[in-house]
């Protein structure tokens, strides 16, 4: 029998913490256990209170542990934040082996180059991504390996963290008996979820809408081009829902996932909802249009928001494939074709991907970054396993990874 390997995602949320594990049989992905509970602790994406967070963990992953039947000790988890920068830097060097042929090596000089830019003192690299290399002045070269070549340029993402922060959810993650195998930017999880090869190739936009920040990552020609964190999201819709129909804010947060809407027809305006009193007083009613026009101003602000870091990216010609939105704002009722009009791109709501195991529990926007995780910890395995074997570059290995899983789960 083969030895089953488990994957962990954990999704460290302002509103929820969500633990997936994942077992590999067979070099099979399946999913075993699901666990989510509220967030204590986090704010934005951040740690503000260290012992509220771990309580909060150490119940997620309680309870995928015990659905699984398994204990786990160690996981992959995401990082977002206001803290979160990055940029694109290039890189050069001198081929080095005699005849200029490009080997592994090289690649790995060039983006140790590409990595050495001047940093603040508080900030680590977390994320240095190959967007494209160049050889001899040839651009758009994907995998140099094997080349003939006396230069090798390379484009390269580089993702930056606040020191502090990061080592807060190592610290958080690690008392809550979880070792980190990486650190991974949410929106680039998400983006194993919920992205399609053609997507990623044609140059798309991801939005992963969360309760505390709103995650942007632009792909174009297969790679990503441009990331961002934006420190709004569904908390300050529900925030608004509270204090403009006056209710806790739990009752808010429940009403705005039963009812709010980003389109109403004549006939629902005034359709009643019920709103539960605060201390004690009696409950009321509101009509659908008042919730109506809580909601839709600041959704529509945090995607002209979104809109305008777009055009300022420089890559907002180059989004064939439209725009994607995921994450637990994403449920909200037509916020697909809401969001056509703000960026004049098709829309289309993100969800996971179909793969083995407890299927119906994770196709939820919600659960994107959670199983993006899983899935990038199946591709770093993989992507090992299949250079040792065929001696792959790892750029061809990921691609053969992603064509792979499509293909599977699709």
């Amino acid at each position: 029998m083969a030895r089953k390997e488990r994957i962990v995602g954990v999704d460290l949320g302002t509103t929820k913490v969500a633990a997936i594990i994942a077992e590999v049989e067979d070099n099979e992905l399946k999913i075993v256990g699901v666990g989510s509970t509220p967030s204590y602790g986090l704010k934005r994406g951040v740690i503000v209170n260290l012992e509220k967070a771990i309580a909060s963990i150490k119940k997620a992953v309680d309870e995928a542990s015990k659905m699984a039947g398994v204990k786990v000790d160690s996981c992959y988890a995401g990082i977002s934040g206001s803290h979160i920068e990055s940029i694109n830097a290039h890189a050069m060097i001198a081929t080095s082996r005699t005849g200029g042929i490009i080997t592994k090596r090289d690649i790995e000089r060039v983006i140790e180059q590409a990595k050495a830019i001047i940093l603040p003192m508080d900030r680590e690299i977390i994320h240095a991504i190959p967007i494209e290399y160049i050889v001899d002045n040839e651009k758009g070269i994907k995998d140099p390996i094997g080349m003939s070549g006396v230069k090798l340029e390379a484009e390269v993402h580089i993702v930056t963290a606040a020191i502090a922060s990061a080592q807060n959810i190592y610290t958080a993650l690690n008392r809550a008996g979880l070792k980190v195998k990486d650190l991974v930017l949410q929106p680039l999880a998400s983006s194993y979820a919920v992205l399609q090869p053609d997507e990623l190739d044609l140059g798309v936009c991801l939005l992963d809408i969360g309760g505390g920040t709103t995650d942007l990552a632009i792909f174009y020609d297969g790679a990503i081009r441009h990331s961002q964190v934006i420190p709004l999201g569904g908390e300050y819709i529900t925030n608004d829902i509270a204090i403009g129909i006056r209710t806790p804010h739990n009752q808010a947060e429940a009403i705005k996932k039963k009812y709010a809407t980003l389109s109403l027809r004549e006939e629902e305006r005034r359709e009643e909802i019920k709103v539960p009193g605060i201390g004690g007083r009696e409950d009321r009613t509101i009509t659908k249009e008042t919730l109506y026009n809580i909601v839709t101003p600041r959704v529509e602000e945090i995607l002209m928001i979104a809109n305008r870091e777009i055009k300022k990216s420089g890559f907002a010609d180059v989004l064939g494939a439209g725009v994607v939105i995921t994450g637990g704002t994403a449920r909200l009722a037509n916020l697909d074709k809401f969001a056509e009009e703000i960026f004049n791109l098709p829309v289309k709501i993100g969800i996971p991907k179909r793969i083995g195991g407890l299927t119906d529990i994770i196709l939820d926007p919600i659960y994107a970054t959670g199983v993006g995780l899983i899935l990038y910890g199946f591709e770093k395995k993989n992507v090992s396993l299949i250079q040792r074997e065929k001696g792959m570059s790892i750029i061809e290995a990921i691609k053969k990874r992603f064509e792979d899983l499509f293909n599977k789960y699709f």
